[in-house]
């Protein structure tokens, strides 16, 4: 899969208080760098608890559940789009199918 944009990842756990949050992150980049997913059935035998949201969005814990990563994946071209990255305190502040 294509990824857009891994600076995000970078940003956020660079930032003070969540540089607990770079080994988790950088190993879901890894993963999802190199998986071929065609749909939730594939994501969740490299990350069970994924949830689909709707509207292409799909959402991932990170880090025990400690942070929240959303995603939208466009599975006929391969790409990943990150939408946000943030505390478990921070996503329920969103609507994930907006953002």
């Amino acid at each position: 899969m294509r990824i857009v944009s891994h600076r995000k990842l970078k940003e956020f756990y660079e930032t003070k208080g969540c540089e607990d949050s770079r080994l988790a992150l950088e190993r879901w980049y890894n993963v999802a760098d190199k998986a071929t997913w065609k749909n939730l059935s594939d994501i969740k035998v490299d990350f069970s608890s994924t949830d689909y949201v709707g509207n292409q969005h799909y959402v991932f814990n990170i880090k025990g559940n400690s942070y929240r990563l959303v995603v939208v994946i466009k599975f006929t071209i391969g790409y990943i789009y990150i939408r946000f990255v943030g505390t478990h305190k921070e996503y329920d502040k969103i609507n994930c199918l907006t953002i």
